[in-house]
Parts: C-alpha cells; sequence; structure tokens
C-alpha cells in the first residue's frame, strides 16, 4: 500500500477498535494495563537492545547530550516505565463516572457522564516511554491511541509497542486499540494533523518547539499541548530563606531537561540583598550558571542577562534571574514573559501566595513547592500525556480524566414540553 492508504487503513482499524475499548467494562482495562506492565518486564532486554542501537545512532548524528538522556533507557527506567503501567491501572477508572447530577422542577434526573474521547493520536520525539504513557493513559480513559514517534527512537518505541499489544491482547482487547506508525516518513505526521479522514479525534505532541509548533499550526484536529514551558520561581519579602534556598535548586536542577524546570528566578528586591547570594551559591555549587539582571550583578557575580533571557526555555543548567520590586512586579513580569505553564511563588505571606494563586494565569500556580512538581504522576493521575496550557478542555498534566469528554444523560417518566 502507499503510505496514504496505510495511514488510512489504521485510522480505520483504531476508529473500530476505539469502540472496543470504549465498550470494554474498567476490570478488562485494568486487566491490559496490569498485562502491558508484564510483558514491559518480561521484555526489558528487548527493549534495552533496540534502545542501545538508536542511542548509538542518535549519537553519529551529532544530536545534544539532553537529547541523548531523554533517549537513553537503563534497566532502571524500563522498570519505572512498568511502574508507571501499574499505577494508572490502580487509578479510577473515569469511563461512564458521574461528574454532575441534579433534578430540574419537572422531575427530570440529569447527569453530566465522562465517556471516552475516541482515538488519540501521539506525536512524539525522542522519549520512547512516551508511547507506554500515552497508550496506557488513553486506554484507562477508554479510548484507542495511534502513535507516531520520531525517528531517534523507532526500535526503542516499537519493541514498547510489542508489549503494549501483547498485554492488550491477553485481555482480550483488539491489539490495534494501540498503533505504532510503522515508518518514519515525516508525510505520516502530515496525514495525522489532517485526522486520517476522521478518525483521529485529538492530537498531542511531546517533543520540541518546533514539533509543537509544526503540529499547532497545520493540525486540523483538537490538539492538547504546550509550545514552551518559561516556568518562573518567584521568591517574595515573606519568603523562608531555607525554603527559598532548596525549592530555587529543585525546581531548576533535579532535572534540566524536563518542561517543568524553572527558567528564570524572580527576587524581591527588599529580601535579594541577604538572600540572592545564598540561592546563588547552592545554584553554582550543584553546577547552573546564571544570568542576571543589573540589580541581581550588583548583588552577586553572574553573566549579564539579556531581553532574550526572559524568554528562553533553556533545557540546561542555565539559569536567568532578575530582581523585582514587589509581588506586582513579579506578576506582570509573568505575564509578559511566560508561556502560561507553571510558576511558583514562595512565601509565608497567606494574602501575597493567596493574590498570586488569584492573577497569575497558568495552568500550573504552586506555593511553596519546586515547579519539578509540574508532572502528572506527581498529580496522582498515575502519569501523564503531556502538558496542556490552552484554555479549552484539558488544562495542566493530561492525565486520564482529561482524555475524555461527557455527555448529558437524562431520564424522565413521560415528560414532555408544553
Amino acid at each position: 500500500m502507499t503510505l496514504e492508504e496505510t495511514m488510512r487503513d489504521i485510522g480505520v482499524r483504531a476508529r473500530r477498535a476505539a469502540e472496543a475499548v470504549r465498550d470494554a467494562d474498567a476490570a478488562t482495562r485494568t486487566a491490559a494495563l496490569v498485562a502491558m506492565a508484564d510483558h514491559v518486564r518480561l521484555t526489558t532486554n528487548y527493549i534495552l537492545d533496540a534502545n542501545v542501537e538508536d542511542v548509538a545512532a542518535a549519537r553519529d548524528s551529532g544530536v545534544s547530550a539532553a537529547f541523548i538522556d531523554r533517549l537513553t533507557l537503563t534497566a532502571e527506567r524500563v522498570e519505572s516505565v512498568a511502574a508507571g503501567l501499574d499505577a494508572i491501572a490502580a487509578i479510577p477508572d473515569p469511563v461512564n463516572a458521574e461528574i454532575a447530577r441534579w433534578t430540574r422542577p419537572n422531575g427530570l434526573d440529569i447527569a453530566r457522564v465522562r465517556t471516552p474521547i475516541g482515538v488519540i493520536g501521539v506525536i512524539f520525539e525522542s522519549r520512547p516511554n512516551v508511547a507506554a504513557d500515552a497508550g496506557a493513559l488513553a486506554l484507562r480513559a477508554g479510548n484507542a491511541t495511534i502513535l507516531r514517534g520520531g525517528s531517534d527512537s523507532v526500535l526503542t518505541v516499537a519493541q514498547i509497542g510489542i508489549a503494549l499489544r501483547a498485554g492488550l491482547r491477553d485481555a482480550g482487547l483488539p491489539e490495534d486499540s494501540i498503533q505504532i506508525v510503522p515508518t518514519t516518513d515525516r508525510a505520516a505526521v502530515g496525514l495525522m494533523l489532517k485526522g486520517l479522514d476522521g478518525a483521529i479525534d485529538v492530537i498531542v505532541p511531546r517533543g520540541g518547539k518546533s514539533l509543537v509548533g509544526r503540529v499547532q499550526h497545520e493540525a486540523r484536529v483538537p490538539v492538547f499541548a504546550h509550545l514552551e514551558g518559561v516556568c518562573h520561581t518567584y521568591v517574595h519579602a515573606g519568603a523562608d530563606p531555607a525554603k527559598a534556598i532548596a525549592i530555587t535548586v529543585n525546581a531548576k536542577m533535579r532535572r534540566v531537561t524536563v518542561c517543568g524546570s524553572t527558567e528564570t528566578l524572580l527576587i524581591d528586591r527588599a529580601v535579594a540583598p541577604s538572600l540572592l547570594p545564598q540561592i546563588a551559591d547552592a545554584l553554582r555549587t550543584a553546577g547552573c550558571a546564571l544570568r542576571g539582571d543589573d540589580d541581581a550583578r550588583a548583588i552577586t557575580p553572574m553573566d549579564a542577562a539579556t531581553e532574550a533571557d526572559w524568554r528562553t526555555e533553556y533545557l540546561d543548567a542555565i539559569l536567568a534571574v532578575r530582581v523585582v520590586d514587589d509581588l506586582d512586579a513579579a506578576i506582570a513580569h509573568i505575564a509578559r514573559y511566560g508561556t502560561s505553564h507553571t510558576e511558583a511563588i514562595i512565601t509565608e505571606d497567606a494574602a501575597a501566595a493567596a493574590a498570586f494563586i488569584k492573577r497569575v494565569d497558568s495552568a500550573i500556580v504552586l506555593v511553596n513547592a519546586s515547579t519539578q512538581f509540574a508532572d502528572g504522576g506527581e498529580f496522582g493521575f498515575g502519569g501523564e500525556i503531556g502538558i496542556a496550557t490552552g484554555r479549552l478542555h484539558a488544562r495542566g498534566p493530561v492525565g486520564a480524566e482529561q482524555l475524555t469528554t461527557f455527555k448529558y444523560v437524562v431520564r424522565g417518566t413521560g415528560q414532555i414540553r408544553p
């Protein structure tokens, strides 16, 4: 078949499988997820062997160290994949759950009930674990998935896909409930963005800015995504110094390549002379390079920041630092330069925290906690398929519940409308 025929066939089979997954009971979906975890563990060596080949090819192509880190699997990381599947199996099944229910004066009983979206298309780069997370979360929510990984992880994703489909088969669900696009041809992405003749209901991109930008620009179906994660940690005048130091270092340095890593530190002028040197020393000790405005550089040595630094998602051990006059100035900076992803305030002042929560319009807002918690697993979702920064439907970590829509179920006793 031609590429177009192949992709159309994938779409048809996904739509058919979605009906079976939707109609299956929660116990069957749970059994499939548990079996997927078992098969990932049983095939760890095959997955790692494939990953070694993918990583070697990526190194030969000259990609960055951060890219290699995202691509690389170890035995521990494969076990984390399996554990993630177990965690998704353990969360409540959202399908057919009542969101709300009420009775009208005429006696009509109305319920808002969760229902699967249908077929989720996932386009991702480098991180092969996304295949397991996405396929499992979609299944938990009663959906089918079409997964298109990057050419860099093609062998690893194929092996993970074999394990996932084996779990589906064990539970008596269609293997086509999770399909891996069998080509690295970029034209396949374009066909998915057009919706495969109506087969795909939602697209979720996971990858770099160029991929997400292309998806948002070209997609003819709804998209759950964020373009960038320019996240901020704001040290308020009322911050506890020990918390400020520990949280800032963790928010930046725990893992610099994740989208929830803090990229800009804002600190109140009132506490900057005493607290910024301590925070800067801790960051430098952890291996972080600092780029500050004139006020920050007057307090402690660091490179000069440019206008571009306030808009940069480094995904590296680099942090922009700005001294701000007060809470209003911090919120104004976030509104101008942020990407509506994740922002944190460190303060013991309850009024300041409440104002920050109310006025900062980002998908995730934290008080006295690291921005690295911007992760569906940490929210109790069992995992996430991505972070969405749009304002419609899903926002923040996209877990199983966010991969459902809803319908109204109206029960009457013979009512007619006058």
